[in-house]
């Protein structure tokens, strides 16, 4: 992991994101902040023009320069402290006329384009890693994709050909505590019936499998119940004596660490580290969505970033979304996304995260 050659000097891609909302912005500020000297943002030159002018501007600085580069093999053959944007196959020509802080079809098939070109950038070692900026998925909808999201559109674009897509999972990890869920973006009503024997187990040994990307040889992984106090022995439902309590124990038949399933409402706070106070458990696994990252959310936006496991190279995003109502302002904090290319960045050079 990765499974390609790894570009030296190690390259992220940067995709754009959403082109209406703060993904531009956030990006350049990485640029105004450290001049980032290792990554290649997949974009509208123009926009990410528009957007360092705006971060300038609110900062009272000078903008960074943006270079448009016509071969992504060549990101660093621009002057130093500069950002190399190239613009990938698929950008609509006018996509700097789509409004600012609203949802745009332009948008969504921007960020789609950039996505697939970035997993192309990984897939032949152009790139060793893969930074996401938010993107909006109702805009992503609108231009037709059938995803609801990066992780889907991720594992999809990832997969060999002629092969189906692997089973991936996604992370959302900081300092203190990391997640990892069963079932992602779906109506809680499907998500309950997509939580069985099988999506567990996949769970447990993807979490195990990639757990070695940030150091840890044998995770201690708790995986949390579906229902109030785990079902209480049934009393609350059944599904963790059927599907999530067997599935655990095939997974130790494995020799994987893991216990549960444990009540929801304490498993996170039993696996929080704090600096005296180290969590009983590496990772947690949690059934849906929110149970999973409304505890990691809950401890600030800044830190947080989103991991993609499973995937044949490395992926991380911020843990926030668009944010409209920021977007053009300057004003967007870039904490996550800092966080998020240095997880990157420790993850492709082996050396794990924090």
């Amino acid at each position: 992991m990765p499974a390609f050659h790894t570009p030296t000097p190690p390259v992220l891609a940067l995709t754009m994101g959403d082109a209406c909302g703060i993904g531009p912005e956030i990006i350049s500020c990485l640029w105004l902040d450290s001049a980032m000297p290792d990554a290649l943002v997949l974009g509208s030159p123009q926009v990410m023009h528009r957007a360092a002018a705006w971060v300038a501007q609110a900062r009272g600085e000078h903008p960074p320069v943006v270079v448009e580069i016509h071969d992504p093999k060549n990101w660093a053959d621009v002057p130093a402290g500069a950002m190399p944007v190239w613009a990938p196959p698929g950008l609509p020509e006018d996509l700097i006329d789509a409004p600012v802080g609203q949802v745009d079809v332009r948008a969504g098939r921007a960020a789609a384009a950039c996505i697939r070109a970035a997993v192309r950038l990984a897939q032949t070692g152009v790139v060793a890693g893969i930074v996401t900026a938010p993107l909006h998925k109702e805009a992503l909808a609108l231009a037709g994709e059938p995803y609801p999201g990066h992780t889907e559109l991720l594992q999809a674009e990832g997969a060999p050909p002629g092969q189906p897509p692997a089973p991936v999972r996604m992370m959302l990890a900081n300092g203190q505590l990391k997640t990892v869920l069963v079932t992602i973006h779906m109506a809680l009503r499907q998500a309950i019936d997509a939580v069985t024997f099988e999506s567990v187990l996949d769970t447990i040994r993807i979490t195990h499998d990639s757990a070695r990307l940030w150091g840890v040889e044998r995770p201690r992984i708790a995986v949390a119940g579906l229902n109030p106090h785990a079902g209480e022995g049934g009393l609350f439902g059944d599904e963790e004596i059927h599907l999530i309590g067997p599935a655990i124990q095939a997974a130790r038949a494995l020799g994987i660490d893991v216990t549960g399933p444990l009540a929801p409402d304490t498993v996170f706070m039993r696996a929080r580290h704090a600096a005296d106070h180290p969590g009983e458990f590496d990772v947690v696994i949690a059934m849906y969505h929110d149970q999973g990252l409304i505890p990691v959310k809950y401890m600030g936006l800044d830190h947080g970033v989103n991991v993609t496991l499973g995937l044949p190279f490395v992926r991380t995003s911020p843990d926030h979304g668009t944010a409209f109502d920021l977007a053009g302002t300057g004003r967007a904090n870039p904490s996550s996304l800092l966080q998020a290319w240095r997880m990157a960045r420790q993850l492709v050079s082996g050396q794990g995260a924090a």
